[in-house]
């Protein structure tokens, strides 16, 4: 899931990058969560995921320019496309490394043309991401949400933390390759993602969700270190 924020302390215009974004996202078969601010100060207080940023400059009290600063100063890397009434406004942005900037009235076929950009760049920007191809549909799914991974004959069953299930075809070792060290083939037809581990008990892996794995015998003595390195990387 792509997670999109929008700072801008006019309600309609916030509501018209929403029903934007939504759209072109909807097209792309991508779920996405939209989040809406007022002002910089409540964006600051934020502290959960941002993959996109729609950030207004002018605004009060704290302007979007010194909002955007503060953010990458506490280690922001999502993308930031500022939008702004006016267009000189924007050369003071380099400095906060913003992706783009859209001029108010935004015209919807500037937005389209910079969204098939970002669209783009996210698939290639982001090393924790998967990209999942399905016929002419394309999806990008964070590692950090996939509970597990199953083989089944010659399809790939994604089991997400919403529950979801994605299916499409390929082989669980070109999986394996795509991932990284978060997950763990415990069985020939299983990747578990060690995030959502809770415990391990006669050759079972529990996870979150009341989801039961297989570990076979052959990976089991292996298992045992790999939560230990799980557990300092990731955990402490």
């Amino acid at each position: 899931m792509i997670h999109v924020a929008i700072c801008d302390d006019e309600k309609y215009m916030s509501d018209i990058i929403g029903k934007m974004v939504s759209d072109f996202f909807h097209r792309k078969n991508m779920d996405i969560a939209i989040m809406q601010f007022s002002s910089g100060e409540e964006l600051l207080e934020y502290d959960k995921r941002i993959d996109i940023l729609f950030l207004d400059i002018q605004m009060k009290h704290l302007d979007g320019i010194e909002t955007a600063k503060r953010l990458r100063e506490h280690e922001f890397k999502g993308f930031l496309i500022f939008v702004t009434i006016l267009k000189e406004m924007v050369f003071h942005s380099f400095e906060v490394q913003a992706y783009d900037y859209l001029v108010k009235p935004i015209e919807e076929t500037r937005f389209e043309k910079m969204m098939e950009r970002l669209f783009l760049s996210l698939q290639n920007a982001s090393e924790s991401n998967l990209l999942v191809q399905k016929g002419y549909e394309s999806r990008i799914v964070p590692f950090e949400d996939i509970v597990y991974c199953e083989i089944i004959d010659r399809k790939v069953y994604l089991h997400l933390e919403s529950s979801e299930v994605i299916d499409f075809y390929g082989r669980i070792e070109n999986l394996e390759e795509k991932l990284d060290d978060r997950f763990f083939r415990c069985h020939r037809s299983f990747l578990i993602n060690m995030k959502y581990l809770k415990s391990y008990k006669n050759g079972r892996a529990y996870m979150e969700g009341n989801r039961e794995i297989p570990v076979s015998r052959l990976r089991s003595k292996e298992f045992s270190g790999v939560i230990l390195q799980y557990m300092k990387k990731w955990r402490l």
